[in-house]
C-alpha cells in the first residue's frame, strides 16, 4: 500500500537542510561515476545530483553537486504540471473529469506527450494553433506562464515549465513563441526537483490526499521485466537495493538523460535523488552509476 510519509500542519512544507555527510556521499558518487566513464568522456558539466535525506521527514536534509543549475527537464518537467493540476483542481479553477484523470495517468505512467498536451491547455487556458498577431501571441504566452508562476509563488527557482513536449513539432504559434520570448525552453534543476518530490513524499503538495494520488501514479517496479530498455522503471530501478520501493518520473531526450526518484529501503529509510545528465543521452548506466555508489555509501547494501 502507498502511503505518505509523515504529514506537516496544513500549508507548512518541509524545510530542507544541508548535512556534510550526504554531501560526501554525492561528491563520491560523482568522482566514482565520472571515473567509470572517462572512456566515453563523461565531464563533470554533464551531470547534477541533488540526494535527499527523509528519514526525519520534518527536518529533510540535502546536498547537492550543481543542484542549482538549470538544465532542460524533458520529460521530468511532467512532474510540475501534474501538481499544478492537483493544485488548480482543489482550488476550484479546473474541472476533476475522467479525462483529466485519463491524461494524467498517461502523462506521468506512460510519460505521454500527447496527454500532456492536454494537461497543460488546461492549466494555462491556451491551445496549440496557427500563429497570432503580435498582440495575441503575447496574451497567450503570458497565460502559458501559469505554471511557471505558481511554483515561482511558492518560492521555487530554476522552474520554467511553459513548454509543450514534442516529438516532431512545435508548429504554428507554439514555435512562434519560442522565436520571440524568452525562455526557449522548459527548465529544471535538480534541486528543483528534489524539492517537489520531497512535498509529494511527506504530503505536503497541494494536501496530503492529493500527494498519496500523485505517489500512486509515480510508483514503479524496480524489478521489472518489461523489455524496453527505455521503461521508467529501468533508469535507477536496476540499481537500487533489493527490497527497495521505487516512485520516479524519468526524460530523456537525443541529448539528456534524467531521473528524479523516492526510494523506500527495506530498512524503512527513505531517500530523493534526482540525477540529470547531458550529451550523454544513450549511456543508461551512469544514472544507475550514481545511485549505486549513493545507496552503498549510505550502507544499503
Amino acid at each position: 500500500m502507498l502511503a505518505v510519509l509523515a504529514l506537516l500542519p496544513l500549508g507548512a512544507a518541509p524545510v530542507i537542510g544541508t548535512s556534510q555527510r550526504l554531501q560526501k556521499i554525492v561528491d563520491g558518487a560523482v568522482r566514482a561515476t565520472l571515473a567509470e566513464f572517462t572512456a566515453r568522456s563523461l565531464q563533470p558539466e554533464h551531470l547534477a545530483v541533488t540526494l535527499v535525506d527523509l528519514r526525519d521527514p520534518v527536518r529533510p536534509v540535502q546536498a547537492s553537486v550543481r543542484g542549482d543549475l538549470q538544465i532542460y527537464p524533458a520529460s521530468v518537467i511532467k512532474l510540475f504540471y501534474l501538481a499544478a493540476a492537483h493544485r488548480w483542481m482543489e482550488d476550484g479553477r479546473l474541472a476533476d473529469t475522467p479525462e483529466l484523470r485519463r491524461a494524467m495517468r498517461d502523462m506521468i505512467v506512460d510519460s505521454s506527450n500527447d496527454a500532456t498536451h492536454y494537461v497543460i491547455d488546461l492549466l494555462t487556458g491556451t491551445t496549440s494553433g496557427p500563429e497570432l498577431s503580435d498582440a495575441e501571441i503575447a496574451g497567450w504566452f503570458d497565460q502559458r506562464e501559469a505554471v511557471s508562476r505558481y511554483f515561482s509563488g511558492l518560492g521555487y527557482t530554476n522552474v520554467i515549465a511553459n513548454k509543450k513536449p514534442w516529438g516532431d513539432g512545435p508548429y504554428g504559434r507554439e514555435s512562434q513563441a519560442i522565436r520571440l520570448f524568452q525562455p526557449k525552453r522548459n527548465m529544471l534543476s535538480t534541486e528543483a526537483t528534489a524539492r517537489l518530490l520531497v512535498e509529494i513524499a511527506t504530503g505536503n503538495c497541494v494536501t496530503g490526499a492529493r500527494s498519496a494520488q500523485m505517489l500512486e501514479l509515480l510508483a514503479r517496479d524496480p524489478a521489472t521485466k518489461v523489455a524496453d530498455p527505455d521503461d521508467q522503471a529501468k533508469f535507477t530501478g536496476p540499481a537500487v537495493p533489493p527490497g527497495a520501493k521505487l516512485w520516479s518520473k524519468a526524460g530523456w531526450t537525443s541529448k539528456t538523460r534524467h531521473d528524479g526518484v523516492l526510494v523506500e529501503l527495506a530498512d524503512g529509510g527513505r531517500y530523493v535523488l534526482v540525477t540529470f545528465t547531458t550529451d550523454h543521452a544513450s549511456e543508461r548506466e551512469i544514472i544507475r552509476s550514481v545511485a549505486r555508489s549513493v545507496f552503498a555509501a549510505l550502507g544499503a547494501r
